[in-house]
């Protein structure tokens, strides 16, 4: 009997610790669980048309389930105020009125009312593949191949945003609202950089429209609700929580600052809106990834609302320029330049007479801030600039040598060419294998190089750690350790000084890019 009563401690102590929301979680015993005080707890939800799993734990013959919407707990903590523990033998609520339900029926109401009133500026896009004028005949109007999407009013004169790639190279747009009405948008701008598009409808009376908030106020786990048309299901909304901020390097457009949420959108989503519980804009729905369960991602706001005035204004959008190829700094790439890894961008070229060049930042330098705002990574660094005006003085702090400099740099209007080089890949440390000449007329010619000294890499030993790092035929050495080489002896000269094990900084010119890479020296 005593062993018993010490089991029967553990117990209690164990089942003490439980704790939902300030209640306490009792584990129920088996006589609890009669059937008619169960209610089956759904394992799967219809999302994409891919089952979504809760994600079930066990862990000393508890089961505990990580919901993903935080309701379920609220839901959970009225259920308890409701029944609480000791009453499983009644269904019956002890009362109608009870603070957790209350609290719960707020929340909803919150929700419903700001659903209700968020609909009506929402709209369903479907471009139009005529240019149509006037009374074309049904048959003229045609929707376009690209399908439909969503958009939201944005002000009572009937401008509307949505995603650039919902209208395509359409001029005219169907517009269905709320009230089954339909008219006709054209085009004001669009923006493929930020995938952002501007229409506007006439209408004989104001239009229903929602406001911008604040995107930079944004926090993950706040509550979002993403309203939109997907699969043709006009104003459908569900309920989610950011999940996530900053998000980039998600190849879909040049300039990414996504807001990730685990709202539902699905095809036809693009373009609508992401609204906060005071049913501002946060954001426009632009992506999701495939066959993944809750990750999408919006458009910032305040991305947005920069792009939106600029179209209105001039039709286009006019960026920032400051002339500089630009890396992220890699482990070995830090270490050679005396910095911390993530603490800046690495600048691999300085574009000639463009403003880098004329304040003079060189191959090299380590741009860590623009204006106060920290670098760290090449799509940040691109963002930030474009967000400036053409012809602004910034100030630029760089890295040179492991000294801090400060720069002013006038910028230009942004150019089309890229501003990141590609970059190759670092796999395995294994013997270096490089066959090397001095650059010719024809061979610059040949390689599609504008240089006129430099060594060439001719040859690439296969399985060689040149070859991992991605070096190949017709690359240019420019530069060994920071020192500048123009011929097959400089280059000797200066890998001549590196012992074995040592590491190698190449800077590589490829066709009209440059980049940095890190090599290791061992014997041949």
């Amino acid at each position: 009997m005593s062993r018993e009563r010490d089991k029967q401690d553990v117990r209690d102590r164990r089942d003490s610790k439980f704790e939902v929301l300030g209640s306490k979680f009792r584990k129920p015993r088996t006589s609890d669980l009669e059937p008619s005080s169960l209610s089956p707890v759904p394992l799967f939800s219809q999302v994409s048309q891919v089952p979504r799993e809760y994600d079930v734990q066990w862990f000393k013959g508890y089961r505990m389930m990580r919901m993903p919407q935080i309701l379920i707990c609220l839901v959970f903590l009225a259920w308890l105020d409701i029944h609480p523990a000791g009453a499983a033998e009644s269904v019956v609520p002890k009362s109608s009125d009870s603070p957790g339900l209350r609290m719960l029926e707020e929340i909803q109401t919150v929700i419903t009312n700001l659903a209700e009133s968020a609909k009506p500026s929402v709209v369903n896009l479907i471009p139009l593949s005529g240019a149509g004028r006037g009374r074309e005949s049904p048959q003229e109007r045609i929707p376009n191949a690209s399908g439909s999407g969503s958009g939201v009013i944005i002000d009572p004169e009937g401008h509307i945003i949505t995603n650039s790639h919902v209208i395509g190279d359409a001029t005219e747009i169907e517009v269905r609202f709320s009230d089954k009405s339909k008219l006709i948008a054209q085009v004001v701008g669009k923006d493929l950089d930020t995938d952002l598009a501007v229409l506007k409808v006439t209408a004989d009376h104001p239009l229903p429209s929602a406001r911008f908030g604040d995107s930079s106020a944004v926090r993950v786990g706040q509550w979002v609700l993403a309203v939109g048309n997907p699969f043709g299901l006009d104003r459908t909304v569900t309920l989610g929580v950011v999940s996530g901020i900053g998000r980039e390097n998600i190849n879909l457009s040049r300039y990414e600052n996504f807001i990730q949420t685990d709202a539902s959108i699905n095809p036809g989503n693009s373009g609508g809106p992401l609204f906060n519980l005071r049913g501002e804009i946060i954001g426009i729905n632009t992506a999701i990834i495939n066959f993944a369960q809750g990750i999408g991602f919006a458009i910032p706001s305040n991305m947005a609302k920069q792009v939106i005035q600029q179209l209105l204004t001039q039709g286009r959008v006019t960026r920032g320029w400051l002339g500089v190829g630009i890396q992220p700094l890699t482990v070995e790439l830090a270490r050679k330049f005396g910095v911390n890894e993530g603490e800046g961008v690495l600048v691999n070229e300085v574009f000639e007479k463009d403003p880098a060049a004329a304040a003079g930042i060189k191959p090299g330098d380590i741009l860590t801030r623009i204006d106060g705002t920290v670098i760290d990574t090449p799509n940040r660094l691109s963002r930030v600039v474009a967000g400036l005006l053409p012809g602004a003085t910034t100030k630029v702090e760089i890295v040179r040598d492991q000294q801090r400099l400060v720069l002013d740099v006038a910028l230009i209007e942004r150019r089309d060419h890229a501003v990141t080089t590609s970059l190759p890949q670092a796999r395995t440390e294994i013997k270096l294998g490089l066959d090397v000449q001095d650059l010719s007329p024809g061979l610059a010619d040949k390689f599609k190089l504008r240089e006129s000294r430099g060594v060439l890499i001719t040859k690439v030993e296969p399985g060689s750690l040149a070859q991992s790092e991605g070096l190949h035929e017709g690359d240019l050495i420019k530069e060994v350790n920071r020192v500048e080489v123009g011929s097959v002896g400089e280059f000797s000269s200066a890998v001549s000084k590196v012992r074995r094990g040592e590491t190698v900084l190449l800077r590589v010119l490829r066709e009209s890019r440059a980049f940095y890479v890190v090599l290791k020296s061992t014997d041949p």
